[in-house]
């Protein structure tokens, strides 16, 4: 029993379950009692205790708080044997994982090294194979071109006959570029902004169960990237809705620059596809050029192409419609993006894709995400709403944000040591 560690077992299981968010108080409790976040995170706990040989995770992030996402990070570090996982968590990969495994073409292909060394590596790979294919193409139709006119030609004969087993063995279907398909994501505006973009002055909101915003206050400059964060998903939405002139605030105001133009992406988006017009037509009605090229150009970057484009909205699933008002936006030429979790509902690589474009945008972006690695790349700026509708508001990247003693002071302050940081 005490070579096993018996005598350190419950210390060391208080601690674990401490360290994912599961207080002392719910230690105790019977796991039928726990709501389903808790359960998570016992599940993870029972999986990690006892030094397993090897550890095998599921999606091991989902429903976890960022805080006991890096104490699962630091302690998967030091984990001395093997662990698999299966994550959409970009962040996370890049942390923990030496290898990456890609399946693709039922074929597993083994990578040393994170998820961005992965992408980058892959991106490469399928460029080169691409200009293979392109060069074996181009060879093809040189030989194809010398056997048409020299078949005939008695003293070319063989050479023709030596070209046309040339074509025989080049091998055009069986050069696997990929099966993945990324998106192609940019946001080009049609007006470069002005230094004025926005003023917030002292606005005001609550429903009938909270105070959502109580005189919030802010100013939004030129080459902003601003990431709202933190428990007060309903505040950030209420923001987003006022300034984007789709709720009206109890009092308070906001002011536009004269050069901006805005594009808005809801959360809630299921009233823009209440109609059986098919994608192309229900993005015309948002194009200042009407010609069906040009409108499906936009639906083809986002994988919209062929008969996919004439398919009624109203039977779109979650992640085609986010595909969709991402068109939209592309469309619209706005040199300012605000953005309610545009990651909901998008595989890795339309995130990727989308998390590249917002990168390259020259403009202002205001948005939120649940994606660490998303809101790390992209923000400049963080805007944490605490409850009551106060804030924190940081000029610096998200990673430092989450080291930052200042903000854990504010923080602690404002939730009386209970909360813990999500995004």
């Amino acid at each position: 029993f005490a070579e096993l560690g018996g005598w350190e077992a419950e210390a060391q299981a208080s601690q674990m379950l401490s360290g994912l968010g599961v207080d002392e108080e719910n230690q105790t409790k019977m796991m039928s009692d726990l709501d389903e976040s808790q359960k998570v995170r016992v599940l993870i706990a029972q999986a990690l205790f006892g030094n397993p040989d090897i550890l095998l995770l599921d999606e091991p992030t989902n429903g976890l708080d960022l805080e006991s996402i890096t104490w699962l990070e630091d302690f998967l570090i030091d984990f001395p044997n093997t662990v698999i996982v299966v994550s959409h968590d970009r962040h996370f990969l890049n942390t923990v994982c030496t290898h990456i495994c890609d399946i693709d073409y039922s074929r597993i292909t083994l990578y040393s090294g994170n998820y961005d060394f992965w992408y980058q590596m892959s991106q490469m790979l399928q460029r080169q194979a691409r200009e293979q294919l392109k060069k074996r193409e181009e060879k093809a139709k040189e030989l194809k071109e010398f056997i048409q006119r020299f078949a005939s030609n008695a003293s070319k004969s063989r050479q023709a006959t030596s070209r046309k087993k040339v074509l025989e063995k080049l091998d055009l279907e069986n050069i696997p570029v990929t099966s993945r398909k990324f998106p192609y994501v940019a946001f080009k505006p049609n007006r470069e902004l002005g230094n004025n973009v926005l003023r917030v002055e002292k606005l005001n909101y609550q429903t009938s169960d909270a105070v959502l915003l109580q005189d919030f206050s802010i100013i939004v400059n030129r080459g902003d990237k601003i990431a709202f964060v933190g428990a007060e998903h309903q505040s950030k939405t209420a923001f987003f809705e006022i300034i984007a002139e789709e709720q009206k605030a109890d009092s308070g105001d906001y002011y536009w620059g004269q050069t901006v133009s805005f594009s808005y992406f809801p959360k809630e988006n299921s009233r823009y596809f209440n109609s059986d017009l098919s994608i192309t037509d229900w993005l015309k009605q948002y194009s200042p050029d009407q010609d069906d090229t040009y409108v499906r150009s936009f639906l083809g970057r986002m994988l919209f192409s062929g008969d996919e484009a004439l398919k009624p909205v109203n039977v779109l699933s979650g992640g085609e419609r986010v595909r969709c008002l991402l068109s939209k936006m592309m469309l619209s030429g706005a040199n300012v993006l605000i953005m309610d979790e545009p990651t909901n509902h998008l595989d890795l690589e339309a995130i990727t894709a989308l998390n590249e474009g917002l990168e390259a945008f020259t403009g202002v972006v205001l948005f939120n995400s649940h994606d660490h690695e998303f809101i790390n790349s992209i923000a400049n700026r963080i805007i944490e709403i605490l409850p009551g509708g106060k804030l924190i508001d940081r000029m610096m990247p998200f990673d430092d944000y989450l080291k930052d003693d200042s903000v854990k002071a504010l923080r602690a302050e404002a939730y009386h040591h209970a909360e813990r940081l999500q995004i």
